[in-house]
Parts: C-alpha cells; sequence; structure tokens
C-alpha cells in the first residue's frame, strides 16, 4: 500500500503541477511561514542519567527556507555532544531541497564546520537527511539520517529511526578513526495527545563502529548497546 501510494503520487505530480502550480504561485504570494519541531528522552545507562535532545525549525517560503537545528546529549553532572545548525534551504525538487550553511560544535569540544547536504521525502515515505561536514580544523565526516511513520491508529505512531556517521578523516582529539565512527537505530512509538503533543516511548541501539570503538575499548570506555527511552515531542 505505501509502494502504491509513492507511486501514485509520484504519477500525478508532473499533470497536478501543471494545472495549480500558476494558481498556488499567486495564492501563496511571498507569504512566509515557520515551523519548529522538538523531542527530549530520558534513559538509564550503565548507571548513568542521560537526557537526549533534538530540535529544529525553518522559516521561509515554499522554495527558500532558513533551517536551524540542535541536538545533543547530558549524561551524568556534563555535556556529552552539543551542536547547533544554521541553514539556507532551497527546494530544487518537489520532496527535497539542498542545504548549506553552518555548524558549531560546544561539546566536546569548541569547532565549527561548513555543512552542504539534502534534506527531504524519498521514494517509501522516508524522511532523509544526508549531510557533509567539512571542519575548519580539517576533519572531514558524512551524517545519513532515515526514518519513518508507521501510523497503527489515528493517535498511535511507531517510527523506525536510523542514524549513522562515516568520518573520512581521523579525529584524535576525539578519539575518532576514520570509517563509519557510530550507528543509531531503533524504533520510537508515539501516542499523539494532539496533533501537536505526544508523549513517546524508544527502544534503541546506539554503539561507537570500526575505528572508533577500537579507540574507545583501549580508553576502556563502553562502546554502546541497547537502552529504553522515555519522552516527549512537540510541534509548533
Amino acid at each position: 500500500m505505501r509502494a502504491l501510494l509513492v507511486s501514485l503520487l509520484f504519477a500525478t505530480a508532473p499533470a497536478f503541477a501543471q494545472t495549480v502550480d500558476e494558481p498556488a504561485a499567486h495564492l501563496h504570494g511571498n507569504r512566509t511561514y515557520s515551523y519548529t519541531s522538538a523531542e527530549a528522552d530520558y534513559s538509564r545507562q550503565s548507571g548513568t542519567d542521560v537526557v537526549n535532545w533534538d530540535a529544529e525549525g525553518w522559516i521561509g517560503g515554499d522554495n527558500h527556507k532558513f533551517w536551524w537545528k540542535t541536538e545533543g546529549e547530558h549524561a551524568g553532572s556534563a555535556f556529552e555532544k552539543a551542536e547547533v545548525q544554521a541553514l539556507y534551504s532551497r527546494n530544487v525538487w518537489t520532496f527535497f531541497d539542498v542545504q548549506g550553511g553552518v555548524r558549531t560544535d560546544i561539546e566536546p569540544d569548541r569547532r565549527a564546520y561548513a555543512v552542504v547536504g539534502v534534506q527531504g521525502l524519498a521514494p517509501q515515505l522516508l524522511e532523509t537527511e544526508l549531510h557533509a561536514f567539512i571542519g575548519f580544523k580539517g576533519d572531514v565526516s558524512i551524517r545519513f539520517k532515515q526514518s519513518f511513520d508507521l501510523r497503527l491508529t489515528n493517535r498511535f505512531v511507531l517510527e523506525p529511526q536510523l542514524e549513522t556517521d562515516l568520518y573520512l578523516t581521523d579525529v584524535p582529539e576525539r578519539r575518532v578513526g576514520s570509517g563509519f565512527s557510530t550507528i543509531e537505530t531503533g524504533v520510537q512509538a508515539r501516542y499523539e495527545v494532539t496533533r501537536k503533543f505526544a508523549p513517546t516511548l524508544a527502544v534503541t541501539y546506539e554503539s561507537k563502529l570500526g575505528e572508533t570503538a577500537r579507540l574507545a575499548r583501549e580508553d576502556g570506555e563502553d562502546t554502546g548497546g541497547w537502552s529504553v527511552r522515555g519522552g516527549v515531542r512537540f510541534w509548533f
């Protein structure tokens, strides 16, 4: 059914665009819209309280937007990671935008990156993000994210998720080796109390990979594992 829906969307898009593009452009004019979504969750890992957050938003029109994004993790009494992005986004296809801008890391150490990538809706209704980060200190990495909503009822939704980082260079200051460095995958369940607010419960597997995992074991650190996370999501 999902594949059939996507096929129909792609098949009808050109004809639909011919009949509504000009009126839609006329109706929308130069209107500016905005969107913000935020998510935070809590888990207990290896005897430590861990809080994760992930938020993003945009302001703009159909073709041009300014995006902001932030995500991070607080474990115990310290921030393990925290980053902020500011991106210009240009729609280049019905379901995809090209994005470019900057990313600033606050933790585990301060550094900045140029960012270029794409974000949108892939076939099978997969929310997809693929970005390259070119560090001003010489490190280069690629981040891939993908998820989709599986609506079981009108309000109960399952969301499989995947995120992985690929480093093209070593980052010795962060004990990160070249190659795939981390993976985070799992399934999040949410119940939409309203369309803009939902408590969440997720089962997640997060682990370091390859050379990065070897370095972590060498330092006596845990490379990752399973966790159960409870949280909340909202948007406006």
